[in-house]
């Protein structure tokens, strides 16, 4: 309701150019042949970027995903975006997602680890399970991204789960933090 009152103000030119760049939008952003990323060619900059370790897949949710991962400057691998999680309670199933062509990029043999960088509830559990069993028969390396309690935070203000994670999936301290 907010847009269209605010485009309600703005002159006639103005309405017709977000106008047709919502059009050019829809017309001409793809979702990538290889990971589903967002992209403006059939193949997005990631996939197509040859200094990019075609080994290691990054599983995520959706595109924002891709976004704060890169963000980080850390992975240097490709992504796989799943396009949501399984969640019965929604009404997605396997099937609704990404999953296969997952499965037939691991089947190729050129993916040595698939990081499995879903959100931790019981959807993305779930689905880190469901991936999990379907490339079990491939010599896949898996692993899921660290979980636990954020820098800043204090132990008291703390969900049980997280702090029984972290306490559970501890890692040496080596004085290098």
């Amino acid at each position: 309701m907010r847009l269209v009152l605010h485009l309600l103000r703005q002159e006639r030119s103005a309405v017709d150019s977000f106008g047709n760049a919502i059009m050019t939008l829809k017309r001409e952003v793809k979702y990538c042949k290889v990971c589903h990323n967002i992209s403006d060619t059939e193949t997005c900059l990631i996939c197509a970027n040859p200094g990019r370790d075609a080994s290691t897949i990054c599983v995520v949710e959706n595109v924002r995903d891709v976004m704060a991962v890169e963000a980080t400057q850390q992975f240097r691998g490709l992504y796989h975006v799943l396009g949501g999680v399984i969640s019965p309670m929604d009404g997605i199933g396997p099937s609704d997602l990404q999953i296969e062509s997952l499965v037939e990029r691991v089947k190729s043999g050129t993916v040595k680890e698939v990081i499995l960088a879903l959100s931790s509830t019981m959807e993305g559990d779930t689905t880190n399970f469901f991936i999990f069993r379907k490339l079990a028969p491939y010599d896949v390396k898996m692993s899921v991204i660290a979980r636990g309690i954020s820098i800043g935070d204090e132990l008291q203000y703390t969900d049980e789960v997280t702090l029984g994670r972290s306490i559970v999936n501890r890692t040496l301290f080596t004085g290098n933090m």
